[in-house]
């Protein structure tokens, strides 16, 4: 990464996140990504909660989820997205 980059918003982080945490950012965008959480506390409190949201979804049944409360996640996500 050079010395002289562009600092990522916090709005970008969120859009990044899911990429970093499977390792798909190029070596630039992932140097930005760590330099904003450095810097962040907001952000790096988003990023555990992400990382802690992965692990105990992880360890879910698949039909531990009722298909209600599914639905309403899922139209919950997409009104999120298109604010």
């Amino acid at each position: 990464m050079s010395a002289e980059f562009e600092r990522l918003s916090c709005q970008e982080l969120v859009e990044l996140v899911t990429d970093y945490l499977e390792g798909a950012l190029s070596r630039d965008e992932h140097g930005r990504f760590e330099a904003h959480v450095g810097l962040c506390d907001g952000c790096n409190v988003y990023l555990e909660q992400m990382r802690m949201t992965i692990r105990l979804s992880g360890s879910l049944p698949a039909d531990a989820l009722a298909p209600e409360a599914e639905r309403d996640l899922l139209e919950a996500f997409r009104g999120w997205r298109s604010a």
